[in-house]
C-alpha cells in the first residue's frame, strides 16, 4: 500500500468511532456505563480473535502490507508496551472518563475531551521527535479549533470549568492517558500481526472492566434491546476502528493520526442528527468544513 492509505485508515477509523457516541447513548438507557465499556471492548477482542483463527487472517494482513518494513516477532518488550497501552487506554482512561462524567457537565466534557488530540500531538512532538511543516501546524490548528466548535456548538457561556474542578480534571486525565496510549501504540503498529495486537488490547481491557463491574457489585445483565448496539460498537467502533488506527500510526505517525482522528466528533454529531434527531447547527456545519480543510491540508504534500 502507499502512504495515501494511512490517511484513508485514519479517516475511516474516525468515522467508525464516530458512530459509537450515538449507539452507546442508546445502550446506556438500560445498562450501566462501566458494563457497556467492558462489553464493547470484550466483544471487539472476541471478534478479532475469531478473525485471527480464520482463513481470512492472512488475507487481512496481506491487505495491510506496506512498503515500510514490519516485524513478525512479538518480543517481551512489545508485551510490556502492550501492557502499558492496555493500562492507559483500555482501563485507566475509560474509568477516569466514567467518573468525570458524573462530576461535570456535558458541555464541559465535550470541550475537555478534545485535549486528547492536544496531548497526542505534544507527546509525539516532545518524546517521539515527530515534526511537521508550518502548513501542517496550521492544519492542526484548524482541526483543533473546528473540533472545539463541533463539540460545544459555540455555547461557551455554558462552560463551568472553574466550578466543576474534580470532574474536569478527571476528564483531562483520561485524555492524557489516551494520548499516552496513542503514542505507545505507534511502536506496536510496527508489528505485522496488528490483528493479534488489537485483539489482546480489546479483550484484556474489556475483561478487566467487566471484572471491576463484578467486584463493585454492578449488575452486568445486558437487556435484549441494548445487545445490537453493543455488538455494533464492539465490532466496528472498537475492533476495526482501533485496527485501522494502528495501521494509520504505522503509515503517517502519531501526530497526524491523532489529529485526523479528532474528526470522529464531526461524524458523531452527524450520526446523532440522523439517528437521534439531535440538532446540527450552522456553527457545527462550518466547523466541520474547517476540520475537513485541515485534513486536506495535512494530506496534500
Amino acid at each position: 500500500m502507499t502512504h495515501h492509505w494511512g490517511y484513508v485508515g485514519a479517516i475511516t477509523s474516525a468515522v467508525l468511532f464516530g458512530i459509537s457516541s450515538t449507539l452507546n447513548k442508546l445502550a446506556l438507557e438500560n445498562v450501566n456505563p462501566l458494563v457497556v465499556a467492558g462489553m464493547i471492548y470484550f466483544v471487539g477482542g472476541i471478534l478479532l480473535f475469531g478473525i485471527h483463527l480464520s482463513p481470512f487472517h492472512k488475507k487481512l494482513l496481506t491487505l495491510f502490507e506496506t512498503p515500510k518494513e514490519t516485524e513478525t516477532k512479538i518480543s517481551k518488550k512489545d508485551y510490556r508496551t502492550l501492557a502499558l497501552v492496555i493500562f492507559c487506554g483500555s482501563i485507566t482512561a475509560p474509568l477516569l472518563l466514567l467518573y468525570g462524567l458524573n462530576e461535570t457537565t456535558a458541555i464541559n466534557t465535550s470541550l475537555l475531551l478534545n485535549t486528547e488530540c492536544l496531548f497526542t500531538v505534544l507527546i509525539a512532538f516532545a518524546f517521539l521527535r515527530e515534526r511537521g511543516t508550518k502548513k501542517d501546524y496550521f492544519a492542526i490548528l484548524l482541526l483543533f479549533v473546528g473540533v472545539i466548535f463541533i463539540t460545544t456548538n459555540g455555547e461557551f457561556q455554558m462552560l463551568t470549568l472553574t466550578s466543576k474542578t474534580t470532574g474536569n480534571l478527571l476528564i483531562v486525565g483520561a485524555c492524557l492517558f489516551w494520548g499516552i496510549d496513542n503514542n505507545l501504540s505507534k511502536f506496536l503498529s510496527k508489528k505485522r500481526d496488528i490483528v493479534m495486537i488489537t485483539g489482546l488490547k480489546c479483550f484484556i481491557g474489556g475483561s478487566v472492566l467487566l471484572g471491576m463491574s463484578f467486584i463493585l457489585g454492578i449488575d452486568i445483565n445486558v437487556t435484549l434491546a441494548s445487545i445490537p448496539y453493543i455488538l455494533t460498537v464492539g465490532a466496528f467502533s472498537i475492533a476495526f476502528s482501533i485496527l485501522l488506527f494502528l495501521f494509520a500510526l504505522r503509515e503517517i505517525g502519531s501526530m497526524q493520526t491523532g489529529v485526523i482522528f479528532s474528526i470522529s466528533s464531526l461524524f458523531g454529531a452527524i450520526f446523532a442528527f440522523i439517528i437521534l434527531k439531535e440538532t446540527f447547527s450552522l456553527t457545527q456545519f462550518f466547523a466541520g468544513i474547517v476540520m475537513l480543510t485541515g485534513v486536506y491540508m495535512l494530506y496534500r504534500k
